[in-house]
């Protein structure tokens, strides 16, 4: 699934060549990503709105529009946003079409989201804070974790305790901050919520250097792959070496996500 990183990646990517542009048409393939409203009044308030900005919350995206609502979208699993495409009908969402280019959301496995609100809150309102905000400090976090007992890694991929962190990601920070991913979060000392916040924010941000990670489906809408899977220390590198010990990494399941840590810089 896209994290914060490749999210952002993509909205970085949107903005030159799409915001200022108009609606012309939406071709709407699978309905059923289709939270709110109906098909038709989605359709039908979206032509000629032009789009004025792009943000990123979580890992939704936030299409502000030049009238009184926001479009938002959310890309699951193997969802994409691309300018062109050799992809199957089957596999197209919807296309948008602007005066200037086309935009096109794919989905392989089809549970990608749409929303058309008024009041964006309905929606991302119980999303986390934001990891790369300057209010996400280690106090923030601390509290965060403080509240929970459950494994430290399930808590990083809970949207609503941080937002747009994943399994990759998480697995990342963890390793960077020689956390057990099946710590417990409350059990965390304050050495460790100050080396795991640092952590969090240095593996979005090269993330998001690195334009994301193409493990799976993920594209950036010109087509390109993102490169931040190649700096990885952990995350689907099983079986191969730690690049800082020589150790196995190890792969096991955490509340069903599969989880890659080093058991050697990563004690439990």
């Amino acid at each position: 699934m896209p994290e914060l990183p490749e999210v952002e990646t993509i909205k970085n990517a949107l903005v030159p060549v799409v915001v200022g542009q108009s609606i012309v048409d939406v071709e709407l393939f699978w309905q059923k990503a289709l939270s709110k409203p109906s098909p038709d009044e989605f359709r039908r308030e979206l032509i000629g709105q032009t789009l004025e900005g792009i943000r990123r919350r979580g890992k939704y995206f936030l299409f502000d529009l030049s009238g009184d609502k926001t479009m938002i979208l959310h890309l699951k699993m193997t969802g994409a946003l691309l300018f062109e495409t050799n992809s199957d009908q089957k596999h197209i969402t919807a296309i948008f079409r602007l005066n200037g280019t086309d935009l096109y959301f794919i989905d392989q496995r089809k549970f990608g989201s749409l929303w058309l609100v008024k009041d964006e809150q309905e929606v991302i309102g119980k999303l986390g804070p934001e990891p790369l905000d300057n209010n996400f400090t280690p106090g923030l976090l601390s509290q965060v974790v403080n509240r929970h007992s459950i494994p430290i890694k399930a808590l990083l991929c809970d949207q609503h305790a941080v937002a747009g962190i994943g399994n990759m990601y998480a697995d990342e920070a963890l390793f960077a901050a020689r956390i057990h991913p099946l710590k417990r979060a409350k059990d965390l000392n304050i050495s460790e919520i100050n080396g795991l916040h640092d952590s969090i924010i240095e593996v979005l941000e090269r993330g998001i250097r690195h334009n994301g990670a193409s493990i799976s489906t993920y594209r950036l809408p010109d087509g390109a792959e993102g490169m931040a899977h190649t700096q990885f220390q952990v995350a689907h590198r099983r079986g191969e070496v730690c690049l800082t010990c020589g150790s196995p990494i190890t792969r096991i399941s955490i509340r069903g996500r599969g989880t890659y840590f080093c058991p050697h810089c990563q004690p439990e």
